[in-house]
């Protein structure tokens, strides 16, 4: 199986609805979301690596990841319908993590930071889902499912 990125992966769970939604919100097109979801999902997943490198929060970031990756996969569509309420653990982490990820890319963008919050807040929900579905297939394939492999690239040891 070719390895997607972990981008790739929430835009398809995102799907075109959201995605112009998130537009919608930026006053531009989906290519101009698209960039915004980029960034900020890897202003996410930076912020949970630093988060899972913290001795104060590393704790819970470890059980939020047991927890994705003991998990059945997603039913189609739950990260539109289960919010933060279904996504466990991982959910109320990367919540907490959201503010910090959006203020950096409001920053790098100088898009207004409002903005950027409700957009990340939509993406929060559709993150879980991608990751949960990530490591459903990592734990078919036989693969490990640390941090570093549910986001791809430099493992965390």
């Amino acid at each position: 199986m070719s390895e997607s990125s972990f981008q790739d992966e929430v835009l398809t769970e995102l799907g075109d609805d959201r995605l112009q939604e998130i537009a919608g919100l930026l006053g531009t097109d989906a290519g101009g979301a698209q960039e915004l979801v980029g960034s900020s999902v890897a202003a996410l997943s930076g912020e949970l690596r630093q988060a899972a490198a913290e001795p104060a929060s590393a704790d819970e970031v470890r059980a939020a990841v047991d927890e994705v990756t003991s998990a059945e996969p997603p039913l189609q569509g739950v990260a539109t319908l289960g919010g933060l309420a279904a996504g466990g653990l991982m959910a109320g982490v990367l919540a907490k993590l959201a503010r910090p990820a959006a203020t950096a890319v409001a920053k790098r963008t100088g898009l207004p930071p409002a903005t950027v919050n409700r957009a990340v807040d939509i993406l929060v929900p559709v993150v879980v889902a991608a990751l949960t579905k990530r490591a459903a297939a990592k734990k078919a394939g036989g693969s490990g499912g640390g941090l570093g492999d549910l986001l791809g690239g430099g493992a965390k040891k």
